[in-house]
């Protein structure tokens, strides 16, 4: 995968898929976890929960010392299960939360690496981990935010899962991330995730209508850096794969203008970024990634998009937190946005 370090901070902008509103909500799945693929020692018993690589991590009793991504890690919270350390953006440089860390307070965690190609091993080593989980960008069980040139030291350390967020709507992860989190001892009929989930279902008929009451909207999924504009595929990641499926009518380059990214996006000079026409803009609110405020002052063809201009800009939450409770407000949002825009393209 080219320039890998910048695509691994940009590239999870994409989506495609086309099934319709039933099959989408369908593969929420049950809110039972899949024993096939999980199962849970919460009797003290035996802990496996077979992963999206096919493999099964296994200990005698239900890992306690556990790590994480950090976005995994806020999923877990939300269903009531802590870990010990994360690795990945998790603290801003003026000490607050990374939007990726959710509601988790980041004072309690020990964190292992907060950029890419950073792993502390010695401090994973002293966590005394049970296992290691992540998500994953590709179909070759890569775990994100591992670092290649230490992976397999890492990984003989304690057993790990990989949750797949690649080329399937977000539903799935979303399903898979309960199931292992009741397997790790959440109580997943709790009347909070019930209702989040309810919400969720929710948020995702508000957005089919919306989309199918305005399907002259045009929505353009984009990312900032200093040099270059990025303009999302929509075919790979999990986000807008089922914003598609529920009828968003995105903006989509050519194949041949994703080939270079693998399929992710299209990079396009800032003097060249008004090639789409789109009413409305949504923008990677990584920190990796320079934010609409103040844009305008670095990169004047910026503030005369139409969309710029009309002030239909919303943030795009490129890695989601896989929640309910996280995911029902990105779908909501999503569906305001296009509720309210304005034709402008």
């Amino acid at each position: 995968m080219p320039r890998l370090p910048h695509l691994s901070r940009r590239g999870v902008l994409a989506a495609g898929g086309a099934l319709g509103l039933t099959a989408a909500l369908a593969a929420c799945g049950d809110e039972k976890a899949d024993k096939s693929k999980g199962g849970g020692g919460k009797d003290g018993g035996p802990w496996s929960f077979k992963d999206d690589r096919g493999e099964a991590a296994k200990k005698d009793s239900t890992p306690k010392n556990i790590v994480a991504f950090t976005g995994v890690a806020a999923a877990l919270f939300d269903y009531g299960i802590e870990v010990k350390g994360v690795f990945g953006p998790t603290k801003t440089k003026d000490g607050k939360a990374d939007v990726q860390a959710g509601d988790m307070d980041i004072s309690k965690l020990t964190i292992l690496g907060n950029a890419w190609d950073q792993f502390n091993i010695e401090k994973y080593v002293g966590l005394q981990p049970d296992v290691l989980i992540s998500t994953m960008f590709d179909d070759k069980g890569t775990l994100w935010y591992v670092p290649e040139a230490s992976k397999d030291k890492i990984l003989k350390l304690a057993p790990s899962v990989g949750v797949s967020v690649y080329d399937r709507q977000m539903t799935k992860p979303l399903e898979r991330l309960l199931a292992l989190a009741e397997s790790l001892g959440a109580d997943v009929k709790a009347d909070k995730v019930v209702k989040a989930k309810k919400r969720f279902e929710a948020a995702s008929e508000r957005l089919r209508k919306a989309a199918k009451s305005r399907p002259e909207i045009k929505v353009l999924v984009g990312s900032a850096s200093a040099d270059v504009f990025y303009v999302s595929g929509t075919n790979l990641s999990a986000d807008l794969e089922y914003f598609k499926a529920l009828g968003v009518n995105f903006v989509e380059p050519p194949a041949q203008a994703l080939k270079a990214s693998g399929g992710w996006f299209e990079n396009l000079s800032w003097e060249n970024v008004d090639t789409y026409k789109a009413d409305v803009i949504m923008m990677d609110n990584r920190t990796s990634a320079l934010q609409p405020e103040g844009l305008a002052d670095q990169k004047p063809t910026w503030g005369k998009l139409p969309a710029v201009k009309a002030g239909q800009v919303i943030p795009r939450v490129t890695e989601p937190i896989f929640s309910y409770a996280k995911c029902a407000p990105i779908l909501e949002d999503l569906a305001e946005a296009i509720e309210k825009a304005k034709k402008v393209s």
